[in-house]
């Protein structure tokens, strides 16, 4: 379950976000056919990436046992998993959505073989690892303290373990921190840029904390890697091995915005427990599939603010 395959037919739900989104771009440059699958009655249908390789098949994530019946047709490569509810804020804690998740995703995974898929890529988090000040390894033991990070985590076993039954390949995605177009409006970066381009005071804590961003593109074609040469049960950490210090990635936004604005560093206390240092290593995921991060935080970052100013 680990030989290579060529990419060219896939399945992609939660297509509307960053990672969605810049995953069908990179997909569909490398004449790969998508079946985008977002939730029904989507506000954000027309961030999916419009191209004649791109079908939009609209399922919920409790329906996924129709995915097959509303695709029409099999013979696909590889599906990824990214929809999930309960993302930010308060959600994280609510056990009974978090524990949702996890039936979607084995349902995502029979949903998967049906469609003849020979991997199943999921999207995991650094949440799924609890409290670690430094650098995140696949193999380090995985401790969540919270409901968005167990679940997960249970997703990943479980999707993992159905894989293994059905005789498809699974990988296991973990993000430490993303950015890129598309993101979500309350992350850091996306209200950095927001408060930045509307000449709004921007309040933030020390920034002392050590960071790992990886930009949006990067993260795809690392998802398209893994796909096509990932080793089966594998979990992979997506960043770029190096950091800087959040106040580095603050001020280098403001930079490009306009240089004369003030930010509030030390307005805002740390949370309590606070993570000081969050870091990749990405050694198994650059020798089993050849990654290697190409865009600088700065080249990506000038992406995503003219996306901003651009629309």
């Amino acid at each position: 379950m680990s030989a290579p395959i060529n990419l060219h037919r896939a399945i992609v739900t939660g297509p509307t976000g960053a990672v969605g989104t810049a995953l069908i771009n990179e997909l569909v440059d490398h004449g790969v056919e998508v079946v985008a699958v977002p939730r029904e009655g989507s506000s954000r249908l027309s961030a999916i990436p419009q191209s004649e390789l791109v079908r939009v098949v609209p399922c919920s994530l409790d329906r996924y046992d129709r995915l097959p019946a509303l695709v029409g047709d099999d013979g696909y490569d590889a599906f990824y998993h990214f929809a999930w509810d309960g993302t930010y804020g308060d959600a994280r804690q609510d056990w009974k959505t978090q524990a949702q998740n996890i039936d979607f995703s084995v349902d995502a995974v029979e949903a998967a073989h049906k469609l003849g898929c020979e991997v199943f890529i999921g999207a995991g988090s650094q949440s799924e690892f609890g409290h670690v000040d430094g650098v995140l390894r696949p193999d380090m033991p995985c401790n969540p303290d919270n409901g968005y990070g167990a679940a997960k985590l249970a997703a990943h076993e479980m999707t993992k373990a159905y894989c293994g039954h059905l005789g498809i390949r699974q990988e296991w995605c973990r993000i430490v921190s993303l950015f890129g177009p598309g993101d979500g409006k309350y992350t850091l970066i996306s209200q950095t840029i927001s408060k930045l381009l509307a000449h709004e005071h921007l309040s933030c804590t020390k920034g002392d904390q050590i960071w790992d961003y990886i930009y949006s593109k990067d993260a795809a074609r690392a998802f398209r890697l893994v796909a096509e040469r990932g080793v089966h049960g594998s979990v992979y950490c997506f960043g770029t091995g190096k950091t800087r210090s959040l106040r580095a990635y603050i001020e280098t936004i403001r930079d490009m915005i306009d240089p004369s604005a003030e930010i509030g560093f030390g307005e805002i206390d740390y949370y309590p427990n606070q993570v000081m240092h969050l870091e990749a290593d990405i050694s198994n995921l650059t020798a089993d599939t050849g990654f290697v991060p190409r865009y600088t935080f700065e080249e990506g970052i000038r992406e995503t603010i003219a996306n901003y100013t651009h629309g």
